[in-house]
């Protein structure tokens, strides 16, 4: 099997006020907000020819994107052949959330750690992103 995790896809989180969150952040850290929340783009150790990118993005406060979990957060990780993992993480014992989604810029899954936290793995087609 390839690898698992390759990086952090993005971190998500629940705020009272989305929009202000983001002008605080763009104020006070100087992080270029867009409607989403801000885009972090790096180049893959692997091959610095490529370039990859990693989301931040703040969430309505009643957001049901993270259910089942009630935490105030979700974590995406950027992985590599989806569907495979989440076979090996079933097998092991992981318990897995919904079915697979895929879009232009990759496929999503989900799985609850041992805590509650909900996480999204990515299969990122960052070329669909940059």
């Amino acid at each position: 099997m390839k690898k698992r995790v390759t990086g952090i896809g993005g971190f998500f989180f629940k705020s009272k006020n989305p929009a202000e969150i983001k002008e605080w952040y763009k104020k006070h850290l100087g992080l270029p907000v867009d409607k989403y929340g801000c885009t972090f783009t790096w180049r893959k150790d692997e091959n610095p020819n490529e370039k990859a990118l990693t989301q931040w993005s703040p969430f309505k406060e009643d957001t049901d994107y993270f259910e089942p979990s009630k935490k105030q957060f979700m974590m995406n990780f950027r992985v590599e052949n989806l569907e495979q993992l989440l076979k090996t993480l079933k097998e092991e014992g992981v318990t897995i959330i919904g079915k697979t989604e895929e879009y232009s810029y990759g496929k999503f899954g989900w799985i609850i750690d041992p805590e509650g936290n909900k996480i999204e793995l990515w299969e990122p087609i960052d070329s669909e992103l940059l």
